[in-house]
């Protein structure tokens, strides 16, 4: 009688059967070209799982060359924002050096005008004290500046030197409220005093007779009277005057020549008495 089962192959008789099918198409596959379907169909199918496999790497690729990109991206907007700031700086510098060169010009040309000695001096301070109007100019006593030597700009008197020091000299300015100064109307010679007021684009006459024929428009210069500035150099024009009947004195206000808060570069008028050390 037969046994029901029959026991199968062995192991080790597959393997042998196995070694000998793979070393059958690897021979068939090296001399023929019967398996070539064969490995078409099998590249066809391969090659999405060789995408597939490799996408991670494509996409760590993609990512660093993106974060590279948008690192060079901002390195080169730092690099461009650096470029204009110092363009405009530059730019900004040769403004400040032309309207320096321009001022300048301006002062030369007034000194032409100026029969005494002058001297150019470049503002370095300011008062703090909002009630009071003082500047501090870069020449001193060692360069010739006494106490009363007048400051001008281009455009008209400034004001005068109340304190020297050997390289430094406070000028208090013409709109100071303490500050007076003698005047007369360049159109007929009439003669007042200029006084501060406190504000920087504004004097007041003191003292005009509602009949002193003192109008808008006129130019007032220095009188020269007292001693303290020379005569003849432009102080300011007469913006308004207001007469009432009821009143002795017109109140007429001064808009002054010169440029008070806008001035960098001043001229020293130096009298021949201050050459020689004297002070008024």
């Amino acid at each position: 009688m037969k046994p029901l089962f029959t026991r199968g192959p062995s192991p080790e008789s597959r393997i042998l059967v196995l070694g000998l099918v793979a070393a059958a198409l690897i021979v068939v596959n090296i001399y023929t070209d019967w398996l070539q379907p064969v490995r078409d169909r099998v590249a066809s199918f391969v090659a999405p799982l060789y995408w597939l496999t490799d996408a991670p790497g494509r996409v760590g690729e993609w990512a660093g060359e993106q974060l590279r990109t948008r690192e060079e991206i901002e390195e080169e907007n730092s690099r461009l924002r650096r470029q204009v700031l110092l363009l405009e700086q530059r730019s900004q510098l040769l403004a400040s050096v032309k309207a320096e060169n321009t001022q300048l010009k301006e002062l030369m040309n007034s000194a032409e005008t100026v029969d005494e000695r002058v001297l150019v001096a470049q503002i370095i301070g300011v008062s703090p004290d909002p009630l009071e109007h003082v500047l501090v100019i870069d020449k001193g006593r060692n360069h010739g500046i006494r106490l009363g030597t007048p400051i001008m700009d281009a455009s008209g008197l400034l004001g005068q030197v109340i304190e020297t020091g050997p390289s430094a000299s406070r000028v208090l300015l013409i709109t100071d409220p303490s500050h007076a100064l003698p005047v007369q109307v360049l159109r007929n010679s009439v003669r007042a005093v200029a006084e501060g007021t406190g504000d920087l684009y504004r004097l007041k006459l003191r003292h005009v007779a509602n009949t002193s024929d003192v109008r808008e428009g006129d130019l007032l210069l220095s009188s020269g009277l007292g001693g303290r500035f020379p005569a003849g150099y432009p102080v300011g024009e007469i913006m308004s005057v207001e007469r009432d009947p009821g009143k002795a004195f017109a109140d007429v206000e001064v808009q002054p020549r010169g440029r008070m808060n806008r001035s960098r570069f001043v001229l020293a008028v130096m009298s021949e008495r201050e050459d020689r050390g004297g002070t008024e």
